[in-house]
């Protein structure tokens, strides 16, 4: 991938992502909510803790799922991982990346003279 490529696709990805910071926050605070809610159900034992843990847990579930957003933006955040990746890929094997011949023959060259 080209350099203007990468760049381009971690600003585009990295603005997604900061955009995406509260409902990504609200995503694992309902989250959250959802798991303690479910931990306790289970772990109930009347019939009225039973109905109000399991309301609880709806709606953290319904709030979780309506933050669309958030699932954008850890998408996002994996586009900004991807970037990074390859950015540091591309300084770690800087001839690998070349389709000059004259490179790809001086480092040839160099090899059978060693």
């Amino acid at each position: 991938m080209k350099t203007l490529g990468l760049v381009l696709l971690g600003i585009v990805a990295g603005l997604a992502f900061v955009l995406n910071v509260g409902p990504i926050i609200a995503l694992a605070i309902t989250g959250a909510i959802a798991l303690v809610s479910y931990h306790y159900w289970r772990k109930s034992q009347s019939m009225f803790a039973k109905v109000f843990w399991m309301a609880i847990l709806i709606v953290s579930v319904i709030g979780s799922i309506s933050n669309i957003g958030a699932f954008i933006g850890i998408i996002a955040l994996i586009g900004v991982y991807y970037v990074y990746r390859k950015w540091k890929e591309r300084k770690a094997n800087p001839n690998v990346l070349s389709n000059d011949p004259f490179t790809n023959f001086e480092r040839q060259w160099n090899e059978l003279t060693k």
